[in-house]
């Protein structure tokens, strides 16, 4: 079996490289397909003009739906085709990378991913998570390469809420230990093959990353400002988790997160926050040490990360409701079965109930100090 990694033809990160977009498209295409929400667009479309002006590049705007779906996915494969473009873009956040990489992959196109946030490790990953038309999750879409493209405007990332940022270092919070556990059971990454030395010092130096410069990346996006802390953490969210999780494999934290999608209460909360509970549960699952315990519940206290379920809404611990998660997260179809021992519903339910206890008990340390 052999080991493989896999990343983005170029990635491209700075300060003002969203002015730069329509140089750095003409390599794989001429006739850009942007797709964006609304509410981006807004936040977007004077740069690209300027660069769109510069280049004489013709420009088609379509608006997301909202949801990585089938519906959606099928409805803009029709659009991109009516609209005479060759390279698809897409701009904003995890779910709208997702469905522009998709919509790539079956019309046999381009694709360059533009984050305007670094809220998840999306933008550099051969991968598209596909949900229900009601933001349940459905199925992984393993798709046959990476991006050609992904342009990080560190500007445009610095104006976004701090909520976001967090919750892209809770996603990336899950790529080491995920890819340690994957090691340890000798499972296969998302190219179909075995971790490397690089993918796994890449995983690595994500978490330390995380911890060096996390809380100071944080404060200074609440500050305003746009910090070189800033730049590493979104680095590390974007491109070191992204190569890190897709390199060397995925487990249980991930699968607690899809786990999760099925309670009601959890859809206003972010895809990192969800997973950062799931990886505290895959802590306790593990029976990692006090030592390892101490330091990521720290962390996620410090930069205000989800601890508990309370923190996703779920204000009751109903052990019925989370066999549900439990259950999901167990599916043959999920990567619960990359961890490397055998695990059951009931273990993951019970690992979900001590991670939340753990995390009551790190808050009322920290009340008390």
């Amino acid at each position: 079996m052999a080991n493989i990694i896999g990343s983005p033809e170029r990635y491209i990160q700075g300060r003002g490289v969203l002015k730069e977009l329509c140089k750095h498209v003409e390599r794989v295409g001429k006739a850009p397909f942007i797709l964006v929400s609304a509410s981006g667009k807004k936040r977007v479309e004077a740069p690209i003009a300027e660069s769109a002006k510069e280049h004489n590049t013709p420009l088609t705007y379509e608006v997301f739906g909202g949801e990585c779906s089938r519906t959606e996915i099928n409805r803009l494969i029709k659009a991109y085709e009516a609209s005479g473009s060759d390279v698809i873009v897409g701009i904003g956040g995890g779910k709208i990378h997702d469905t522009a990489k998709a919509v790539a992959h079956y019309t046999d196109s381009p694709v360059v991913i533009v984050p305007t946030i670094a809220a998840t490790d999306a933008p550099c990953s051969a991968l598209s998570v596909i949900y229900t038309d009601d933001g349940v999750f459905e199925e992984y879409l393993f798709l046959p390469k990476s991006p050609n493209i992904v342009l990080v405007d560190i500007d445009i990332i610095s104006k976004a809420p701090a909520r976001l940022l967090v919750s892209g270092m809770g996603d990336a919070l899950a790529t080491y230990f995920e890819a340690r556990a994957c090691k340890q059971s000798d499972s296969l990454n998302f190219l179909g093959g075995k971790s490397t030395v690089t993918s796994m010092a890449i995983a690595r130096l994500c978490y330390d990353t995380l911890l060096a410069d996390g809380q100071k990346a944080m404060l200074s996006v609440k500050a305003g400002s746009c910090s070189k802390a800033l730049e590493t953490i979104v680095e590390a969210n974007t491109y070191l988790s992204g190569i890190g999780f897709e390199s060397c494999g995925i487990a249980a934290a991930h699968a607690i997160h899809n786990g999760f999608t099925a309670i009601e209460e959890t859809h206003h909360y972010y895809h990192g926050e969800k997973v950062a509970i799931g990886t505290l549960s895959q802590l306790v699952l593990e029976n990692a040490s006090k030592a390892e315990l101490d330091e990521v519940y720290g962390f996620c206290l410090d930069i205000g990360l989800p601890t508990t379920l309370s923190d996703l809404g779920i204000q009751k611990v109903d052990r019925d409701q989370l066999m549900q998660v439990a259950e999901l997260a167990c599916a043959p179809n999920d990567t619960m079965g990359n961890m490397p021992f055998a695990v059951t519903p009931q273990m993951v339910c019970d690992a979900i109930i001590g991670a939340d206890a753990f995390g009551r008990y790190y808050k009322e340390q920290r009340a008390k100090a």
